[in-house]
């Protein structure tokens, strides 16, 4: 009974691990810090939680082989015992197990919540959440098995060398081999995401080897060989899952659709939920632009955002903008810039022609740009608002074809509403509200 309780006080003494619960937790949050965008996508969050796992499986194989080596020499107090050999080998997996998760937990609390204090988009993958945690557990169940079998004081950092090297041989999107847990992944752009499949795949092949591993030990260190087929059916899975992953090609996103946030007021603008608050700024960009092509064939009343890969058009009363994901200064002036530039005919040609961009400087809101004939801006400057908007609906034409001169402006003398009346063109009318979409923020 002496040999026994000596026995359970060393398992007990194992709870001891429980202290690289903060080394790994502060390892995890780094480099989960490090993949977090400032953009709240939940997948983006599951892309922070799986780069994490590149440098928090290292450090616990590691640690998990260091445990190994250290109690190795006190096998013989388990032996007194009648329990299986593989019992305590098991137990300490556990324990080390049970740790490396508690950590990566505490880091998934973290990313959570600071994606749902931002304005989160997307949907939160589990199989993502799962795939990272299995293959943690496969690196402690690798660097504990190793030191098993090589009892040797440099084992741990050769462990930790070697799952270091296989975390950084890749590169993420170039080849599937970078799926492999753990896996490396780019941020998911918007309009994107994670494939569920692959996510899958690498849950299985994580599980499957982990399963092997831990079998194969026990048939090893018991001598029964009654765990053959289950160590065959668990291989077979992970070939199966490392297929799946090599059918993928290295890509891990799919487009997909999002239901978009709008403001109807002066415009409808939509946008991306991530990007919800971009609304106030590209309603006040929106407005002056609407309003000055309003009554030519670009006016809109709607700014919709597009997939970076979509079209940029005005079309049907609606212009396509692109956003940047991180919001950065500007975001606004360019995205009106790109529905200027969407206004170019094919036949525009190079050098860009000097008095189209006279005439989208005050589409823009921008510092008049010099041009050939002094005269011809002198007068563009001189006329008023409701004068230009005027003038624009007579000369659309060589303004989207990039053929605009300076007789374009000479012959201008008589107020421009009087041609536009002439040829069947009312004044400008105002802009008004929208057609209500039954969508708002």
């Amino acid at each position: 009974m002496s040999d026994l309780g000596r026995v359970l006080r060393l398992d007990a003494r194992r709870t001891a691990l429980l202290v690289a619960v903060p080394v790994l937790t502060v390892v995890g949050t780094a480099a989960a810090a490090l993949s977090l965008c400032p953009v709240a996508y939940w997948d983006n969050a599951v892309v922070a939680l799986l780069n994490a796992v590149r440098f928090l499986g290292p450090v616990a194989a590691a640690l998990a082989a260091w445990t190994a080596v250290r109690e190795r020499p006190l096998d013989y107090l388990r032996d007194l015992t009648a329990r299986s050999p593989a019992t305590g080998v098991l137990f300490d997996l556990l324990l080390l197990s049970a740790a490396a998760l508690v950590s990566y937990v505490a880091v998934t609390v973290l990313v959570v919540a600071i994606t749902l204090v931002e304005a989160e988009a997307g949907h939160l993958h589990p199989l993502g959440v799962l795939s990272g945690a299995g293959a943690l557990v496969l690196h402690v169940v690798a660097g504990y098995l190793t030191g098993r079998a090589a009892p040797h004081r440099a084992t741990a950092a050769l462990v930790f060398a070697a799952t270091s090297l296989w975390a950084a041989a890749r590169v993420p999107g170039v080849s599937w081999w970078s799926l492999l847990p753990p896996a490396a992944f780019d941020r998911v752009a918007l309009f994107t995401t994670l494939r569920p499949e692959v996510l899958a795949d690498q849950l299985t092949w994580a599980a499957g080897l982990t399963t092997a591993l831990i079998l194969g030990y026990v048939m090893w260190v018991t001598r029964r060989f009654l765990f053959v087929l289950p160590i065959v059916v668990a291989l077979a899975a992970t070939v199966t899952a490392t297929l799946g992953l090599h059918r993928s090609g290295g890509g891990a996103v799919t487009p997909v659709s999002a239901e978009p946030v709008c403001r109807d007021w002066p415009l409808t603008v939509c946008v991306h939920p991530a990007l919800r608050d971009a609304l106030p700024r590209l309603i006040a960009a929106a407005t002056p632009l609407a309003a000055r092509l309003d009554g030519t064939p670009a006016a809109f009343t709607t700014v919709e955002q597009r997939p970076a890969w979509a079209p940029l058009t005005v079309m049907d009363g609606v212009a396509a903008v692109h956003l940047d994901e991180q919001l950065s200064p500007g975001y606004a002036a360019r995205a009106m810039r790109q529905i200027s530039e969407s206004l170019k005919d094919a036949t525009c040609t190079t050098p860009p022609n000097r008095y189209r961009a006279l005439v989208d400087a005050w589409l823009l809101g921008d510092d008049p740009p010099a041009v050939p004939d002094a005269r011809a801006a002198r007068q563009f400057a001189s006329w008023g608002e409701t004068r230009r908007r005027s003038w624009l609906r007579l000369h659309f034409t060589d303004y989207r074809a990039c053929a605009l001169g300076p007789a374009d402006f000479w012959t201008s003398r008589t107020p421009p509403t009087t041609h536009a009346m002439r040829d069947g063109l009312t004044a400008p009318r105002q802009l008004t509200a929208p057609r209500q979409l039954g969508r708002g923020n």
